[in-house]
């Protein structure tokens, strides 16, 4: 087996989360570890019927709080940790290559990985499928996410958005292989959960957080023309239009939709503040 814990946090998942751990099984992984927060559409007894360990956590409010959680408390034995999410499976290359790297268990001692000692984390990059097509245009592509660290050395970012894996030591080893998120759900689904992430990343603009991280150029232009800017460089400089109709819907929807409804959040919160003061 190779010697790694996959974590999965859950929560009525039933489209998604047999299709992830059903392309998880050629990693061969030593635990499979799912968060369930109570689902009531029987995702959990996939679960733990396809052999993953189900444990059930209501949900703090935060991805970044749940997994946390889930690394201080579940019965993790691995070295490794892999971070994924129902909606999301690895790519056979993907998984050849981890398997190539990573150690191994038999049941009785862990073998050596062929990974420098210093190595502490692995990133691939994500690759988004949306409207049943692989987005490969208009900058959202190729970027680079670590999943997979050592245990007790990575932790979630603990903020509303946009959390990533930091790790405390020790250097990232760059896979070839690629991730691939892949949400089945209704657009009229994914249009209401990105409401509840306008207002998320709205609070993490408006506290100045996003002023420490790689978009702090973008906010500093003027709301609204701002998402018109990066979506104009998206869909047309960054040619998003190569990918038809699921680019054009990536790009309008997450590119100039969803950043308009960020700034009409960050509007909302001033005008509040104001009051206030």
């Amino acid at each position: 087996m190779t010697d790694i814990a996959v974590v999965i946090l859950s929560k009525d998942e039933n489209l998604h989360i047999g299709r992830c751990l059903e392309k998880l099984a050629p990693l061969e992984a030593r635990q499979i570890l799912v968060v369930d927060c109570y689902s009531t559409d029987g995702s959990d007894k996939i679960s733990a019927d396809m052999g993953a360990t189900v444990v059930q956590h209501e949900w703090p409010g935060l991805y970044a709080k749940q997994f946390n959680w889930a690394l201080d408390n579940l019965p993790i034995k691995a070295s490794w940790v892999l971070r994924l999410d129902a909606d999301e499976y690895l790519y056979p290359e993907t998984i050849e290559e981890v398997k190539r790297l990573l150690p191994k268990w038999d049941g009785a001692k862990v073998s050596d990985g062929v990974l420098p000692p210093d190595v502490t984390s692995l990133s691939l990059s994500r690759a988004r499928v949306f409207c049943g097509r692989k987005i490969r245009f208009g900058g959202t592509a190729h970027i680079p996410m670590v999943r997979f660290f050592k245990y007790g050395i990575g932790r979630c970012q603990d903020r509303a958005m946009d959390e990533h894996i930091v790790t405390s030591s020790g250097r990232d080893y760059r896979l070839k292989g690629e991730f691939a998120d892949h949400n089945l759900n209704t657009m009229d689904w994914w249009r209401e959960k990105h409401r509840g992430y306008a207002k998320r990343e709205a609070a993490d603009a408006f506290a100045g957080e996003q002023f420490k991280s790689s978009k702090s150029l973008y906010y500093r232009f003027p709301p609204y023309l701002r998402a018109f800017i990066y979506f104009s460089i998206r869909y047309f400089v960054l040619l998003g239009f190569l990918d038809g109709y699921a680019g054009w819907m990536w790009h309008f929807w997450q590119g100039l939709w969803y950043r308009c409804l960020v700034d009409r959040e960050i509007g909302r919160m001033r005008c509040l503040n104001r009051r206030r003061g």
